[in-house]
């Protein structure tokens, strides 16, 4: 059983198009949400998302590449770099096969489905694109991801809706623990703010549609009815420990444990009382050997939506004690909810947590409500100390994820 260790970041968000833009702007309680650009809204009930900002691929890409890519594939390229220039791991052919890549997605492709059933609409079924399927199948954020890099090891992707980013970090982490990688690129990826997204999740009457850019993510609020979608990826370099300390590399944090299950209930609602989520941060615990007390903040799953934040809530205090003082933040509340992405982009805060010492804020929290009544580090964040951290990520179909993150030492 080999210790694993974080040892790059990666972030493309609505906060921030880098991880260092991005965390500035949590710390400082910045709201990424807005007026959608993407595309006309008139016609649409939900008019705002979280987008990335001043974004041009071609900073980051060629650009004819590109246009062979989808949004989301895209994304994770560019996250997956920022996170290997940062570990300054270089692959080579000595040790390609050792590393592996797992990048997750909600949704996949979505922008390529739309344009080309457009297409076939419009000008027929033979003008479909040859590049359609490699471009909107979800797998290939991390096929992408792996011939950008040269990475040769296991490359696959988890689809458990929101929970994907952090089943990916996840099952990287166990295989590298258990002696089948020395080097993972995980995270995840999401691109779906487009009229196909929109319109799904409006129709599914699960967005908030007040189109108040301050009070339509308000997480743990008494007034919140729906999450606001985002966009963008989040990825880290996931390495075994005695790999990082030979080359002297930069560690941010250790990883320590993970917890999946699923509540077998419901294929949007969490189950009553938030026991699959319970059950998960427990395992997660239990792998780490950490006491429940042990934990200094809870990077919340915290989707501004009635259901999930008092039953997230319900499932806090069944592992951490009905009077748990536990930290609990929700940073939907300045990113928007990113799908499939959101555990690569909460894991990397849940861990620049550690390395600075400081809880990032639950914004837009005015209206407190009687069943959601946690520690959420109210509208400004807070310098602590801070040793170990707690994410979680609970999905459509059931699907609950969860990291725990630890400071490392020797």
């Amino acid at each position: 059983m080999r210790r694993v260790v974080v040892t790059g970041l990666g972030a493309l968000t609505p906060l921030g198009n880098d991880v260092e833009t991005s965390w500035n702007n949590i710390k400082n309680g910045v709201n990424g949400i807005d007026q959608i650009k993407n595309f006309d809204t008139t016609d649409f009930a939900v008019t705002i998302a979280a987008e990335l900002k001043d974004f041009d691929v071609a900073n980051y890409l060629d650009k004819k590449a590109a246009k062979r890519l989808d949004a989301f594939s895209q994304f994770a390229m560019i996250a997956s770099k920022e996170a290997l220039e940062d570990s300054k791991y270089e692959i080579t052919e000595e040790n390609a096969d050792r590393v592996g890549v797992i990048i997750g997605t909600g949704i996949g492709g979505i922008q390529t489905l739309q344009n080309e059933h457009t297409k076939a609409m419009n000008k027929g079924y033979n003008r479909i694109s040859p590049f359609f399927i490699p471009m909107s199948i979800a797998n290939l954020a991390a096929g992408n991801v792996s011939i950008m890099t040269g990475a040769k090891g296991m490359s696959t992707c988890s689809v458990t809706a929101c929970a994907a980013g952090t089943n990916s970090i996840g099952d990287a982490f166990r295989s590298i623990k258990h002696g089948y990688h020395d080097v993972m690129i995980a995270g995840g990826a999401e691109a779906a703010v487009n009229e196909f997204g929109v319109s799904g999740f409006i129709s599914l009457k699960a967005l908030n549609f007040s189109n108040d850019i301050n009070r339509s993510s308000v997480p743990f609020n008494s007034d919140r009815a729906g999450f606001v979608m985002g966009e963008g990826a989040g990825v880290l370099i996931l390495e075994e420990l005695e790999s990082a300390k030979a080359r002297g590399a930069k560690i941010y944090a250790e990883i320590v444990g993970y917890g999946a299950t699923c509540d077998a209930f419901h294929v949007t609602a969490p189950a009553e009382g938030g026991t699959g989520a319970a059950k998960c941060m427990a395992n997660a615990l239990k792998e780490a050997e950490l006491d429940p007390s042990e934990v200094d903040y809870i990077n919340a799953h915290g989707t501004s939506t009635p259901l999930n934040d008092k039953n997230e809530t319900a499932a806090i205090k069944t592992v951490f004690g009905e009077d748990t003082k536990v930290a609990v933040s929700s940073t939907k509340s300045m990113t928007g909810h990113l799908l499939g992405a959101s555990g690569g982009i909460e894991s990397v805060f849940s861990i620049l947590s550690i390395q600075e010492g400081f809880i990032p804020p639950t914004i837009n929290y005015e209206n407190p409500d009687p069943e959601c009544d946690l520690d959420y580090v109210p509208n400004v964040g807070r310098k602590a100390e801070v040793n170990v951290t707690m994410s979680n990520s609970l999905g459509f179909g059931g699907h609950n994820a969860t990291l725990v993150f630890k400071k490392y030492a020797e």
